[in-house]
């Protein structure tokens, strides 16, 4: 009679309730396309409302609020000088994630 070992594999744990919600919550911040217009503008340099609410033909109301939503999910920093605030991406995660549903759908 053979030996019969068991086959181990290792699985992958899942997370945690908590760090899966917060994960659902960053995707909701991608499903809006003005939200990413707002990303896609920030790629090339800071800039503020002003500016980017110019360059996406929006209010620069509607670019403020949807910035508050962003540096919420730490999605983008600000940086003040004096009166006016610049807005920047947080860091290299936000191009990569970015990129990578791009080539995603690119597919």
């Amino acid at each position: 009679m053979q030996d019969h070992q068991e086959i181990h594999t290792t699985e992958p744990t899942i997370p945690t309730e908590e760090m899966l919600s917060d994960l659902a919550e960053l995707y909701k911040i991608f499903g809006d396309s003005t939200r990413l217009k707002i990303l896609y503008a920030l790629f090339e340099r800071e800039r503020g409302v002003g500016d980017i609410a110019q360059r996406l033909g929006m209010t620069m109301s509607a670019i403020s609020h949807q910035l508050r939503i962003l540096k919420q999910a730490r999605l983008v920093r600000a940086r003040r000088e004096g009166k006016l605030v610049y807005y920047a991406l947080a860091d290299d995660h936000v191009r990569t994630i970015f990129a990578q549903g791009l080539d995603h759908i690119l597919e």
